[in-house]
């Protein structure tokens, strides 16, 4: 047997309506919400009385998704640092291609975004950049030049 897919991408967050408002704002659609709680839920994540809400979010092509949770039951654990920095271990980022990354930064920064370092150039190829999204994830952008 042998790997199909990619299915989706999920990231904890504390605000779940404001999340959807950030990837809806950067060109996600949202392709629906739902509760996820009962015995099914604690067995798959390991957690005891599990009690969440989901929102899947697709980019436009349909081909990439991001699961973004909400944990009301149990609490979720603050990650240490809370805003860690991009050499940390683990999940690094999430990675958009963009057509105008001055207008996706100037449109997300509406929604508490921030910009990690600058807008850079590789080569005559992309401009780059790393931007703090919600609970902290770091969304990275890339505008192909060339």
């Amino acid at each position: 047997m042998t790997l199909q897919r990619m299915d989706n991408v999920a990231i904890v967050v504390d605000d779940l309506d404001a999340a959807v408002a950030f990837f809806t704002e950067l060109g996600m659609e949202l392709e629906g919400r739902a509760p996820i709680e009962g015995l099914y839920a604690d067995r798959t994540v390991g957690l005891d009385g599990v009690r969440s809400s989901i929102a899947m979010m697709r980019t436009p092509d349909g081909h990439s998704k991001l699961e973004l949770t909400k944990f009301h039951a149990p609490a979720p654990s603050e990650a240490e640092p809370r805003n860690p920095p991009p050499n940390t271990l683990g999940l690094h980022r999430v990675m958009f291609a963009v057509d105008d990354i001055d207008d996706t930064i100037a449109r997300l920064r509406a929604h508490g975004a921030e910009l990690l370092g600058e807008v850079a150039q590789y080569e005559n190829v992309f401009r780059l950049c790393n931007l703090r999204g919600p609970a902290g994830i770091i969304v990275a952008l890339a505008e192909q030049i060339g």
